[in-house]
């Protein structure tokens, strides 16, 4: 099969021939990929970022946001079957630890992350486990959905937690309306009354967004903070999501929270240089987010299913994976990139 393969550090992709996975353990899934998602994540995979955290051995297959058909199941695999559409959960989890038996399976002690530290789906297949995939409705397609794998899972994490917090009288600041930005946005909106006011350098993407569910755009050209403090009466926000995390982002946050306050960090890039005595003193709460789970992967689903979150999208060729990489790193993609077999 082809694969888009990491072969050095610092150098481009190469598309190599592979073999096809096997299905050799009793809960092993086979995925014919209909979609690949294209990451921020991978180009900080090939800047070597991820090399001592992942211990991954060269050269392997990327791309952690897949989707497709199932081809082959193990004997032991009876929540799909061959020919079903799916999603899978980035991570492969062993249902044993504490983590997973509590829902947690996001921090599940033996869990393998294909496309950071295994073989991922930018291929034609890839080999995951029953616990990993999620069925999708017939109206969707796996190209249409599938960076909602990670992109969508992530900022449906950020965005459920928050939603819990925040009520019809409150207000959340979303930072940045890009790839990520754009399904928080969706999420906010289906799961919570609270105002959303939005944060981009990008007057495009601030259109997006409040087409798509935001109450209001602000500009990213220096005065942001202090229109989203002007919006909210000099007080600042109940929460705000941040998926930029770098660039300045981090303190112009904090500087748009309102006295205990909630900030998400999604993006990151940077240090969040606070004052310990300011935490206190506004009682503010810092909040990292990784991936969700798979409880929230069938939630995202659920709310993709009834077309409450739409993942806007560039489909590329297999074959076109540079142009694709190319294109993110020069911040000329809108939504999220798709890598189609």
């Amino acid at each position: 099969m082809r694969a888009v393969q990491v072969v050095g550090y610092h150098e481009d992709l190469q598309m190599t021939e592979a073999p096809i996975p096997e299905v050799t353990g009793p809960w092993d899934v086979l995925v014919k990929i209909g979609g690949a998602g294209v990451c921020r994540t991978d180009l900080h995979i090939l800047e070597g970022q991820w090399a001592e955290k992942s211990q991954v051995q060269l050269p392997y297959t990327i791309g952690h946001e897949n989707a497709g058909w199932v081809h082959a199941i193990g004997s032991a695999v009876t929540n799909v079957k061959e020919g079903d559409k799916v999603i899978l959960h980035p991570l492969v989890t062993c249902g044993l630890c504490r983590a997973c038996r509590s829902g947690d399976d996001v921090h599940c002690e033996e869990s393998k992350f294909p496309g950071i530290d295994s073989n991922g789906g930018y291929a034609e297949y890839l080999c995951t486990s029953a616990r990993s995939v999620v069925k999708i409705d017939d109206s969707l397609e796996p190209a249409d959905v599938a960076a909602l794998a990670d992109a969508g899972l992530t900022a449906y994490h950020a965005a459920a937690k928050a939603a819990k917090r925040l009520t019809s009288r409150d207000t959340c600041v979303v930072v940045g309306a890009g790839g990520l930005g754009h399904i928080g946005i969706q999420v906010l909106k289906a799961l919570t009354p609270a105002r959303i006011i939005v944060v981009d350098r990008n007057q495009a993407a601030l259109d997006l967004a409040k087409s798509i569910g935001a109450d209001a755009g602000v500009i990213s050209d220096g005065t942001q903070v202090t229109h989203v403090l002007e919006l909210t009466e000099g007080r600042g926000a109940e929460a705000l999501i941040d998926f930029v995390g770098e660039g300045g982002a981090t303190a112009d946050g904090v500087a748009m929270l309102r006295r205990a306050g909630d900030y998400y960090v999604v993006g990151y890039g940077e240090n969040i240089n606070v004052p310990t005595i300011d935490i206190v003193s506004a009682e503010i709460n810092i909040i990292g987010n990784l991936v969700g789970s798979y409880n929230d992967l069938q939630d995202l689903m659920a709310l993709a299913a009834r077309g409450a979150v739409k993942l806007h999208t560039q489909k590329y060729a297999l074959s076109d994976f540079q142009q694709a990489i190319s294109d993110l790193d020069a911040g000329k993609v809108r939504g999220r990139a798709i890598l189609v077999p």
